[in-house]
């Protein structure tokens, strides 16, 4: 399996078109990047980059690679924010039970409430 550190170093570098740009954005070392990619290279067996000057070109696989890492990272990304709203409680499902009179008198006004303080909670 593909190290997700690698893929979001690899999409850092094809983002930002070198090494060290990348590294600046990571707060990692250029040598640092520099081994990631080189292991995400003997990962996959292909090379990824082509250095040139003081940049690097994707390669064809290096292209493909990042494309499918960009959307892995996205969704890992949407997958971590959707985990924060439930468990920060502003999104989710609440199932709500009273007796008749506290349902008529309390209920609504409460329902209400937590619409305002958390509309991504559905309460049933």
């Amino acid at each position: 399996m593909l190290d997700l550190n690698r893929l979001r170093v690899l999409s850092a570098v094809a983002r930002h078109g070198s090494m060290v740009a990348a590294a600046r954005a990571l707060a990692y070392t250029q040598p640092a990047v520099s081994h990631h990619i080189a292991r995400l290279e003997a990962e996959t067996g292909t090379p990824l980059v082509v250095r040139h000057g003081r940049g690097v070109r994707l390669t064809e696989a290096g292209r493909l690679l990042t494309t499918h890492a960009d959307a892995v990272l996205a969704r890992l990304a949407d997958a971590e924010e959707d985990l924060a709203a439930l468990i920060g409680l502003r999104a989710g499902r609440v199932r709500v039970a009273a007796f008749p009179t506290a349902a008529a008198a309390i209920l609504p006004d409460a329902l209400l409430a937590l619409r305002s303080k958390a509309p991504g909670v559905i309460a049933s």
